[in-house]
């Protein structure tokens, strides 16, 4: 009995530190792009170097060419393209004035709302209460409008909904292999983002030093973070993958506080761990589904 031992270990710790590997790369990366790309290429042309150097490499890994789905799957693909990409401008526009953890947790409420929309049960309701109230804490309202950027929330609340669209649309072609879909959905996001980037920030965007950091930043924050988490669904149900990953905002709020300074208020934390609370809730309460896809939705976020 004790030889099976280390195997039963090996099979509860492996995906949970994948997934965590996963959400600290996407963070590392994010602050990564903060700090280094912001200054020289603004968050629109971070963007196009982010996104347009991870479409490269995952087109590389994936080698879509091989197997193109059918025309029907490749329309679908196209929409789930044009939310991913729309999804990582408005964050990293996002990003300009708020927190990174702050930013985080109100792109979750997109995610956990379509996890939500529908529900009828009593114990969805809580997790409906507490996504509320996060958001309440969060969203410059009466006497807080001071704390946060208004700007800066409408486009994290942008990305929310561009979020929720990229998984409705990412659901749609679930019988897809994921690097499949993912590779080619981020080669459409690179054509949304990338005219904005060079509008932003022209020839810049050729520079050594940012292609060689945008290139440091796509892997870890698209590349590493999505075969990880693909890794870890191979091994976990989606209602425990979706338990685990929910521990991005925390995880973004303590990177952002190490890596770049940004200190959170009581009330921010409060607010953060309220959304997370909702999300694992819905994740642990959720009715079996058979749509993997699904579970992939943090895969690209950025």
């Amino acid at each position: 009995m004790s030889s099976h031992r280390p195997l039963a270990a090996s099979s509860f710790w492996f995906p949970f530190l994948a997934i965590l590997g996963a959400v600290g790369f996407l963070g590392i990366g994010t602050s990564w792009a903060k700090t280094s790309l912001f200054p020289l290429v603004g968050a629109q042309g971070t963007t196009a170097v982010r996104v347009g150097l991870s479409a490269v490499v995952l087109l590389l890994l994936w080698r879509p060419w091989r197997r193109l789905p059918g025309r029907a799957d490749l329309r679908v693909i196209a929409c789930y393209g044009v939310a991913l990409g729309l999804m990582n401008l408005a964050f990293y526009m996002a990003l300009r004035t708020l927190p990174f953890g702050v930013a985080v947790a109100i792109e979750f409420s997109g995610p956990l709302a379509v996890a939500l929309y529908g529900s009828r049960r009593p114990v969805d309701f809580i997790w409906v209460a507490l996504a509320v109230a996060g958001l309440a804490l969060l969203l410059p309202l009466g006497h807080g409008v001071d704390t946060l950027d208004p700007v800066g929330v409408g486009f994290a609340l942008l990305a929310a909904l561009c979020w929720a669209t990229y998984i409705v649309f990412g659901k749609r072609v679930g019988h897809v292999p994921a690097g499949l879909s993912v590779s080619l959905g981020l080669a459409v996001a690179a054509l949304v983002v990338l005219p904005v980037g060079v509008a932003h920030a022209g020839t810049a965007l050729l520079s050594l030093p940012v292609l060689g950091i945008g290139l440091g930043v796509a892997i870890l924050s698209s590349a590493v973070p999505i075969s990880l988490e693909m890794l870890a669904l191979q091994r976990l149900p989606k209602q425990a993958f979706g338990i685990m990953i929910s521990m991005e905002p925390a995880v973004a709020a303590v990177l952002a506080l190490v890596l770049l300074g940004e200190r959170l208020s009581a009330a921010q934390w409060l607010a953060i761990a309220l959304i997370m609370a909702a999300s694992m809730g819905s994740a642990a309460t959720a009715r079996p589904a058979g749509a993997r896809r699904g579970a992939l939705a943090a895969a690209s976020a950025p």
